[in-house]
């Protein structure tokens, strides 16, 4: 199984639906393959045109080490130096905090990640959930 273009469309559709159903600021969703490469996008209305950046960072961070966002944050409060040399290997395109969840398919694989942002991060992820699981595949924020 892989991340098809339908089901990335699908994760960003109701990642946004959630993230209004819950009152959250205007969000932005990236959908990335299992090799860091963008599959879809959408920017919500309202939201800062710097987004983009900021989602794909918190996506490729997590599909790149295999670590989800809170994983990654937890990782670099223990270890900033260690985060710190990650997102130098990576030309600073790691966001590691909560937004960034991996997508694994129903035996656990990873086929790639979804970065959120435009709220705290902990709602970034909450949307991510929903949107992974409305895909029918799991999510790991």
């Amino acid at each position: 199984m892989s991340l098809t273009l339908k089901k990335a469309r699908t994760i960003i559709r109701k990642a946004m639906e959630a993230g209004v159903e819950r009152g959250l600021k205007p969000l932005s969703v990236v959908v990335l393959d299992g090799g860091g490469h963008v599959i879809a996008f959408e920017r919500g209305d309202g939201a800062s045109p710097g987004r983009f950046a900021i989602a794909h960072g918190k996506a490729y961070g997590t599909v790149m080490l295999g670590l989800a966002g809170r994983a990654q944050l937890a990782r670099a409060e223990a270890q900033p130096s260690f985060m710190a040399a990650i997102n130098g290997v990576f030309g600073g395109q790691v966001v590691p905090v909560p937004g960034g969840v991996l997508v694994r398919d129903a035996r656990g694989k990873v086929l790639g990640a979804v970065g959120v942002t435009g709220d705290t991060s902990d709602n970034d992820a909450e949307a991510a959930l929903a949107g992974i699981a409305a895909a029918g595949l799991a999510g790991e924020a």
